[in-house]
């Protein structure tokens, strides 16, 4: 068996919902700008994503609620990043027992507070592995699950075939996730990969939305531009 069904047959047998590889080629000098050296010299990437349970996302307009805010920030954030980091070890475990370097990046962890970026774009990779395109909102939306989808990453020198090349954007004039933000952090500009995230989305707006609701002694979750999607209302 080739490597790369291995590693497909691997991480579904580990339980990830979503299996892409991303040629990286293309993301050299944003991976620069964001994670340095170290993680530019990758030349592909490991995409595992796992869906979100649509009972928990579904019920997010009600975050006020403590046992709705509670569920959120437990099952789809603590445990489903805690599977996805599982998932990432052990695929770079499987890559380094065939000679290759491997590099799992955490689920959920910034390196960056001031951009508020991790060392590597999840979503990047998921996208240019053809898993799925960029939303107005940000997120990588699925035709399966829309943005109902965490993601985690393996940065690789191994030598997989990389996916089908990234989806065309799927939203046409749709805003619903613009719409949806309580703070409107989000300007309703499309993707564009020469664009900074800034001419989209204002993250520094959004997390002081949240910081904001915890000092009022409220839950601090929102989410509603992940529920408001139209691709994961199916």
């Amino acid at each position: 068996m080739l490597l790369d069904e291995r590693m497909d047959e691997f991480s579904r047998a580990l339980v990830a919902d979503f299996f892409g590889v991303a040629d990286l080629s293309s993301a050299r000098s944003f991976m620069l700008e964001y994670g340095g050296k170290n993680i530019a010299r990758y030349p592909r990437a490991v995409s595992v994503g796992i869906r979100l349970l649509d009972t928990i996302v579904d019920e997010l307009p009600h975050s006020h609620d403590p046992s709705v805010s509670v569920n959120y920030r437990h099952h789809a954030h603590d445990i489903i990043n805690l599977r996805l980091d599982l998932v990432t070890s052990r695929i770079a475990s499987l890559i380094q027992n065939e000679g290759y370097r491997a590099l799992p990046i955490p689920s959920s962890k910034r390196v960056d507070d001031k951009k508020i970026a991790a060392a590597f774009s999840h979503k990047l990779a998921a996208n240019l592995a053809g898993l799925g395109w960029i939303g107005k909102s940000c997120l990588l939306i699925t035709p399966e699950a829309g943005p109902r989808v965490r993601w985690g990453t393996v940065l690789t020198d191994a030598p997989f075939k990389a996916g089908e090349a990234p989806m065309e954007d799927r939203c046409g004039k749709c805003t619903d996730c613009v719409d949806a933000c309580p703070v409107n952090a989000f300007t309703g500009t499309q993707f564009n990969p020469e664009e900074a995230r800034e001419s989209r989305y204002d993250a520094r707006r959004c997390e002081r939305y949240l910081q904001d609701l915890e000092k009022m002694d409220k839950p601090g979750v929102c989410g509603m531009c992940i529920y408001a999607c139209p691709h994961g209302m199916k």
